[in-house]
């Protein structure tokens, strides 16, 4: 249980102790700074403390964001200040400051819990400030101060300003107005029930999953349900963040299930649409499998470009100028917001075309929608690597390295290349990944099944990517070298899958991108985490891209169209079992572990 210390001359009548017991504190009274350094150092120093001056005055949600968020080791509003186990020798230090010999910290109020949030700014350390919009946190000095404090805690009903926080900041035009005006009410029900984000998160899972099995069915009844289970996941995937944000329940483990189920759900559905009109005598599995790698390959260009200029410096465009002054406008924010397809705006989409038409238009709409959207951002982002000035980071190239998902061939040979490489102009990099992709899915695309080029043309494709990596990724456009690495590699499996031409070939080469795609997903889920890439062991064992990339054509080579489809499905089984072992053991460990808690704000997936 956490401990709060409470600080100064008790006031008659003041709700702070009981308000800290709600929060689940145990409260603890200091006379004097002694006795609070006394009372700290009994704390043991696995357990949050808090230090709360007692003439506090404020909103319980005020006390909520500055004393709860599990995300931020040392955090402060005013008048009271907290620390996690990670903060707590810095806490510890500048309490001892204020008790020793005149406090060691020159201050114009007469609050411990500020003098001490001094101190630490004084130490160099990080303390968060939560943003408190209109609600109130103030230590008054009299009693008329005191009174009007009170009285501007009356004036702000803290449960709306609560409700409205639990809603994203930024979100797509569907997601704003169509879903989070009630979905928010859904998280508070949640929370007053005691419900965590996770099962929330699982709940959605399981809707989608049971929205595929209805899409799976092939009549016009189970397209029905299919879109209406899809919407209603769609709004249990809102609920749950909005409850981690009502409620401050954040974890390492609950954003990777939030991530990853977002993806499972999603292909999860794609294959129940591909196997009910299978049912209906329509193969759209070649359609399913494209729109799976179209948006994988959409997600890889959002990661690899933010990664690239997490932490640029001299980060200057006139093209990100112009997207700041048309996001000035109101009307252009939620057009941009739109055009770009985002997971509402989309899962609404693929929910109204599968209720009213037929698995094959649903599919053409979404490869229609998402290809306008990846050329419209992937365009933006392109003009504003060239356009702008940076230098980017050692930290921001090993992201980038990590993302390629090079195996030990590409990492062997780039070796080799480490030296030509150097004469190569700036833009060698993202140039001939696309060369080598473009040729070997050409290859397998045009080519017979069976023959020997799709497999030479992999060749060819691996040394060109180690080409493309036998240098550090710091160019301005060497963020491109990750998508295109799994352009090449997904649509080579697709066109080798198509030209086969057998039943089951397609679903097999489905399966088998999903458990990649999964890795993919999971290794920028971790670089976003600060928890790193994936082991360099596991890299190894499923081959890299260019590894699997060569397999896959190999096998197409030296096997029929039926031994290819079981070859594939084979494959499909082995990765994802490896994959999925070893980063449900990483996350669940790092969950247990006391990972720092973490919680993706960033674009609309």
């Amino acid at each position: 249980m956490p401990t709060a210390i409470l600080t100064g001359q008790p006031v008659p009548g003041s709700s702070i102790e009981g308000d800290l017991r709600s929060l689940g504190y145990d409260v603890r009274a200091a006379a004097d700074p002694a006795e609070a350094e006394t009372l700290l150092a009994q704390v043991p120093g696995d357990q949050r403390v808090a230090v709360v001056d007692a003439r506090f005055v404020g909103h319980l949600h005020a006390l909520r964001l500055g004393l709860t968020d599990p995300r931020f080791p040392l955090a402060a509003i005013p008048g009271a200040v907290t620390a996690q186990a990670a903060g707590r020798q810095a806490l510890t230090r500048a309490v001892a400051r204020e008790t020793s010999a005149g406090g060691g910290t020159a201050v114009a109020v007469d609050s411990l819990a500020d003098r001490i949030v001094t101190a630490l700014d004084d130490d160099g350390s990080d303390v968060h400030r939560p943003e408190l919009g209109s609600l109130v946190a103030a230590v008054p000095a009299d009693p008329q101060a005191r009174n009007e404090a009170r009285q501007a805690v009356s004036a702000v009903d803290d449960e709306a300003v609560r409700l409205k926080s639990a809603v994203k900041s930024r979100d797509g035009f569907f997601t704003t107005f169509c879903i989070s005006p009630y979905s928010r009410y859904l998280a508070r029900w949640c929370a007053r029930r005691g419900m965590s984000p996770n099962q929330v998160t699982t709940a959605s899972l399981l809707t989608a999953l049971v929205a595929a099995g209805c899409a799976a069915t092939g009549t016009r009844g189970g397209f029905v349900a299919a879109g209406l289970l899809l919407i209603f996941s769609f709004v249990l995937d809102c609920t749950d963040g909005q409850l981690a944000r009502y409620s401050l329940q954040y974890s390492t483990l609950g954003a990777w299930l939030d991530a990853t189920f977002d993806r499972a759900k999603e292909y999860a559905y794609y294959a129940g649409l591909a196997l009910g009109a299978a049912r209906g005598g329509d193969d759209v599995w070649a359609l399913a499998l494209g729109a799976m790698v179209l948006q994988t390959c959409r997600h890889v260009v959002d990661f690899s470009f933010n990664e690239a200029n997490h932490d640029a410096t001299a980060n200057t465009s006139p093209t990100a100028a112009l997207s700041d002054k048309l996001d000035s406008v109101g009307w252009t924010v939620w057009v941009r917001r739109m055009i770009v397809l985002p997971i509402g705006e989309r899962w609404a989409m693929i929910a109204i075309l599968t209720a009213a038409t037929t698995p094959r238009i649903t599919f053409y709409a979404l490869l229609i929608g998402c290809a306008f959207a990846a050329t419209y951002t992937t365009a933006g982002r392109v003009l504003r690597s060239l356009t702008r000035k940076a230098r980017r980071t050692d930290r921001a190239a090993n992201a980038l390295a990590d993302l390629a998902d090079s195996g030990p061939l590409a990492q062997g040979l780039a070796e080799a290349f480490k030296k030509p490489s150097r004469r190569l102009p700036g833009f060698a990099a993202p140039a001939v990944a696309l060369l080598g992709g473009a040729a070997v899915v050409a290859t397998a695309a045009l080519t017979d099944f069976g023959g020997p080029w799709t497999a030479v043309a992999a060749l060819v494709y691996a040394a060109t990517s180690a080409l493309a990596v036998a240098r550090p990724l710091k160019g301005a456009l060497d963020w491109l070298v990750p998508p295109l690495f799994r352009a090449a590699e997904y649509g080579t499996v697709l066109a080798l899958a198509v030209k086969a031409e057998v039943n089951g070939a397609l679903p097999a080469a489905f399966g088998l991108v999903a458990a990649v795609a999964y890795h993919h997903y999971d290794t920028v889920y971790r670089i976003r985490g600060d928890a790193g890439a994936p082991p360099a062991w596991l890299v190894r064992v499923i081959g890299g891209h260019e590894g699997r990339t060569l397999l896959v054509a190999v096998l197409a080579a030296v096997l029929s169209a039926s031994q290819f489809e079981v070859a594939l499905t084979a494959l499909a089984v082995a990765v994802a079992l490896v994959v999925l072992v070893e980063s449900i053991r990483f996350w669940v460990t790092a969950h247990m572990g006391g990972a720092p808690a973490v919680h993706d704000e960033g674009e609309p997936a």
